[in-house]
């Protein structure tokens, strides 16, 4: 067998010397550990660039030998025209999706299979670092309305192919052969893998789950590369890119109105828009509301509408009954769903006798997706609000090292950093908080506990100065800590009425205990809508 080492196009044909496709000098047998010809990006032996750290024995509980187990890496953008990438890259997320919702296989999440996009790296590397035994990989051309599709299954153990096609088609024929692809991997898994006999069944069994896991997709072609653009833009986490996001799903959404998950598509982006402050947090939570609905209505059992949903109904309303009961639906509908996952250990994390699940939660999450940042991220506030500083350290440390910029993240393992003891490495690690408004309330707090008075009223006053709009609630949390607690109350109220999301973590903030015995403390809850049962408000 030999390979292209531009298009990776196996050719079975040995006298063949160049390829069919690019005219590229062929390379004899699978281009990875075992050849001598030139690599690809993902079949080099240059180890990645970020430090291992031990988390996944401590977190994730990953096991090796997980057979049915399969990575989708992002395809090779191979067009001319560099913007193509979202097409290639929305491509190989389709394929994900639909394979993740077939029976008896695991798919790495997204996060972590397309955190590999660029670097060079070797299938065994992968294999190792996502616990999967196969890779899907491929390139897409395209020019105008025609598209070539190579793709290969690849097994990591040995760096060989299990399967490869090439497609050349226009893009009407998209979904043909999404299913298409989606069909013979699984087809492959099941004989090969997991040891299912092929019948003259099999196939027809394996079209029939391909075809349910992709119900509720557009029919438009043109409406399906609408909503990929959109994801696309959305995932570059700004404000300019968010707009263009939403605008993409909006236009989408005009041909093709009965495509429920680009209903929470863009539910997610008007959330995520008014999240970050980009919108006006009530209209954006509203108009994600009204997309989930929408959604719902035309697949009521789509488990990423009820998450949606959930997390609505706590950021907008701090209805949490409703919240947990969506959460619940999603999770019993995809519960290896990586979105529903993630924002179910967000709501969840907010009552207090949920905490232990919330952390099996996310042990579940992380073994899909280990790479995760959010799920990291919400697995260290778990493991901090629950008190286990030891597992919120390590998560927090990895999620630093996989992406250093993130926001919060030196502020919060300050604080767990605190909780240990170690005040002087909480103080360097909180100084180091790139976003200014967390900075100031965890050295507040830190230089408080450290006996430094004058420094943490420094910080408390500046951080008023500056965010007295923003902060209501890490305001309270310092005059909490600081032993005022008709001002921690003061700024609680604030909050609530402002509508500040950080209200929904009143009940399990470990800088708030010192409030819980204040005969306030009920009646805010009862005023926030906090459940009643004691187990619940932390009590």
């Amino acid at each position: 067998m030999k390979r292209c080492p531009k298009c990776r196009r196996d050719y079975y044909d040995d006298s063949l010397l160049y390829c069919l496709d690019d005219g590229s000098a062929l390379l004899e047998g699978p281009v990875g550990i075992h050849s001598t010809g030139t690599p690809s990006i993902h079949e080099t032996d240059t180890p990645r660039a970020e430090p291992e750290t031990k988390i996944f024995g401590d977190i994730g509980g990953h096991q090796a030998g997980d057979t049915n187990a399969i990575a989708v890496l992002p395809f090779a953008n191979m067009s001319r025209d560099a913007d193509a990438e979202y097409f290639s890259d929305g491509l190989a997320e389709e394929l994900l999706n639909v394979l993740s919702k077939i029976k008896g296989l695991r798919v790495a999440g997204r996060t972590s299979s397309f955190s590999f996009k660029g670097k060079q790296t070797n299938f065994a590397e992968i294999g190792r670092t996502l616990n999967v035994s196969s890779v899907l990989e491929g390139s897409v051309r395209m020019a105008g309305k025609h598209v070539r599709i190579a793709v290969q299954l690849v097994n990591v153990a040995d760096g060989y192919h299990l399967w490869s096609e090439s497609y050349d088609r226009t893009m009407d024929d998209i979904f043909e052969i999404q299913d298409d692809i989606a069909h013979s991997v699984v087809e492959e898994l099941r004989s090969r893998l997991i040891g299912s006999p092929r019948d003259p069944n099999l196939s027809k069994k394996i079209a029939a789950e391909v075809a349910d896991a992709a119900k509720g997709r557009a029919a438009d072609p043109e409406a399906h590369r609408l909503m990929l653009l959109g994801r696309h833009y959305a995932s570059m986490v700004n404000r300019e890119a968010m707009l263009q996001a939403i605008e993409y799903f909006r236009q989408a959404l005009e041909l093709a109105p009965d495509n429920a998950m680009c209903w929470v598509e863009l539910g997610i982006a008007e959330s995520a828009s008014a999240s970050y402050g980009w919108s006006e947090f009530l209209e954006g939570f509203e108009k994600a509301g009204e997309a989930a609905r929408k959604a719902l209505s035309l697949q009521p059992d789509l488990a990423a509408g009820h998450a949606l949903t959930g997390h609505v109904q706590l950021s907008q309303k701090l209805d949490f009954r409703g919240a947990e009961a969506s959460i619940r639906r999603a999770i019993d509908l995809e519960p290896d769903n990586i979105f529903v996952l993630s924002l179910g250990a967000f709501v969840l994390a907010r009552f207090v006798h949920r905490l232990e699940e919330t952390l099996d939660i996310c042990r579940r999450a992380l073994l899909l997706d280990p790479l995760n940042i959010r799920i990291l991220n919400a697995f260290a506030m778990t493991a901090y609000f629950a008190g286990h500083l030891d597992e919120a350290e390590t998560a927090f440390r990895r999620s630093i090292e996989i992406a250093p910029q993130g926001v919060a993240k030196r502020a919060r393992l300050g604080l767990m950093l605190l909780g240990k003891g170690r005040v002087n490495e909480a103080r360097s690690v909180a100084a180091a908080e790139p976003e200014g408004l967390w900075r100031l309330w965890s050295l507040a707090i830190i230089e408080n506990a450290a006996g430094q008075e004058n420094e943490a009223r420094f910080a408390l006053d500046d951080l008023i100065a500056r965010y007295s709009d923003t902060g209501h609630f890490q305001i309270a949390e310092v005059y909490s800590s600081l032993g005022e607690p008709d001002k921690a109350f003061e700024w609680l109220e604030r909050a609530f009425a402002g509508h500040d999301p950080g209200t929904s973590a009143i009940a399990v903030s470990p800088l708030l205990k010192p409030l819980h015995d204040d005969p306030r403390w009920l009646e805010l809850l009862d005023k926030i809508g906090y459940p009643t049962g004691e187990e619940d408000r932390g009590t």
